[in-house]
């Protein structure tokens, strides 16, 4: 849903995606675990938003219309600081 404060995103939908109950995804929120971005559409996309959830090693991208509908819901997995880069080789070598 959008109003003139911006989106808003059930809990049901940040729940599924991450695998937590909904008052685990309100609680990771508050505590600055699970984060979000918003982008607006330019040119082609114009009309469209970009929201990105972020919660631990996952993130849920949704793409909306003007008045908040989903158009496009993904989920995949994001590299976290953790996770080591197997681009490069290891320090002893190996």
């Amino acid at each position: 849903m959008r109003d003139d404060r911006g989106f808003t995103v059930n809990a049901d939908i940040l729940a599924e995606a991450f695998g937590l109950s909904e008052p685990e995804v309100k609680a990771a929120m508050r505590g600055g675990l699970l984060t979000s971005r918003c982008e607006v559409g330019v040119e082609d996309d114009a009309g469209k938003w970009r929201l990105t959830f972020h919660f631990q090693d996952r993130a849920l991208r949704l793409i909306l219309d003007e008045t908040g509908e989903i158009l496009k819901r993904v989920s995949f997995p994001v590299r976290t600081k953790a996770t080591p880069d197997r681009r490069t080789p290891a320090a002893d070598g190996a």
